[in-house]
């Protein structure tokens, strides 16, 4: 009986609404709650990769922007036409003729923004606390100086236009579906993960219990900005104009702000913080040119979805700061594993060993003190 209950819930999840979100986006092509519903799905793979690092790993990134530029720039240099890179000067003869499919694009500006970050990683996560988030927000400077003074492939602070509208509500969702099915899986029902959360919480007992921690960073922090790069890649494709003006420190803050309100330490955190993100200033936009309620006419709050945003974030961060779910998942354990609650249980045993571990360190520590 269970296992027919797990087959409708797959069904329903990987077939019936794939097969929906298809027919809606062929019929509702280029209408602007398609594109607000791409941005909700582009959001998500930002927000749930972040908090890869942010939440499950222990450090604190600030630098998706950057992850995020290089996935959409290597996109759009694999897949415009080639008038489109007539256009840019300095371009190589043979790479002008060169294009690739979208999905081949897509896997090759993760990979780029993935090797940027394992460049970076052994020198930028040797860093801890707030020292690495300023580092990782100086690469969105670097990465920002490179995109609007190199002319040869960027086409400098003129960007890239004419990208092909690649970005539908079936690609972005089907895309986003596949990066959380692979997260899901690494983080809560694997070994890898359990090693995270371990390390997340004290590093040095969780070496002591054999986790490699240089690996696990460097790892962990590729994978983040492979799937930042793949949200890149489909919000250049989403708007068809990029320029290194898009991906700066408001973006940057924009997916931390995803990432706190949602809930740092799962990824149904990102899912809920993308949610919030992408049509609360939405539902609030109409305060700012005057609404009527209740036969009274409001006047025109310039800037009153900003504030209001503000203080909710503050709120949030004052009364619930662990994010509106703190460490808890909302996917459906049939979804994707039977073994979903084994894993967390197990996660929970490592954590045991880990405070075991540690009051050992510590004990060992102050015998050498008495002595």
């Amino acid at each position: 009986m269970k296992y027919r209950e797990n087959a409708a819930v797959r069904f329903v999840c990987f077939v019936l609404l794939p097969l929906l979100i298809l027919i809606y986006s062929a019929i509702n092509r280029g209408h602007y709650y398609s594109d607000l519903i791409c941005l909700f799905g582009i959001h998500l793979i930002l927000a749930t990769s972040l908090n890869l690092v942010n939440g499950f790993s222990g450090m604190f990134s600030m630098g998706h922007a950057a992850f995020m530029a290089v996935g959409a720039y290597t996109s759009a240099l694999l897949t415009i036409s080639e008038t489109q890179k007539a256009r840019i000067s300095g371009l190589p003869e043979w790479f002008q003729k060169f294009t690739l499919p979208f999905p081949l694009a897509l896997l090759c500006a993760g990979l780029v923004a993935a090797l940027l970050a394992l460049l970076i990683g052994f020198p930028v996560l040797r860093l801890k606390s707030h020292y690495l988030s300023v580092a990782t927000l100086g690469l969105i400077v670097i990465v920002r100086a490179f995109l609007d003074n190199e002319d040869q492939f960027t086409n400098g602070a003129r960007g890239i236009t004419g990208l092909p509208s690649y970005s539908t509500i079936f690609s972005v969702f089907l895309t986003g579906l596949i990066l959380l099915y692979i997260m899901y899986r690494l983080i809560r029902c694997s070994s890898y993960g359990r090693g995270l959360i371990a390390m997340r919480d004290d590093d040095v007992a969780a070496q002591t219990l054999g986790v490699r921690i240089v690996t696990k960073k460097i790892s962990i922090f590729c994978l983040s900005a492979f799937a930042a790069g793949i949200g890149g890649a489909l919000w250049g494709h989403l708007q068809t104009v990029i320029s290194g003006q898009f991906f700066y420190f408001t973006d940057s803050f924009e997916i931390v702000e995803m990432s706190i309100i949602g809930g740092m330490y799962s990824l149904s955190g990102g899912i809920v913080g993308a949610l919030v993100m992408t049509f609360l200033p939405e539902i609030l936009a109409p305060l700012e040119t005057g609404i009527m309620i209740g036969g009274f006419q409001l006047p025109e709050l310039y800037g009153a979805s900003n504030l209001i945003m503000a203080v909710f974030l503050i709120l949030l961060i004052i009364f619930r700061r662990q994010g509106i779910l703190g460490d808890s998942e909302i996917i459906v354990e049939s979804i994707f594993s039977k073994s979903t609650y084994t894993g967390i249980f197990k996660a929970e045993t490592y954590r045991k060993l880990v405070d075991i571990t540690k009051a050992k360190l510590t004990g060992k520590k102050k015998e050498k003190t008495a002595k």
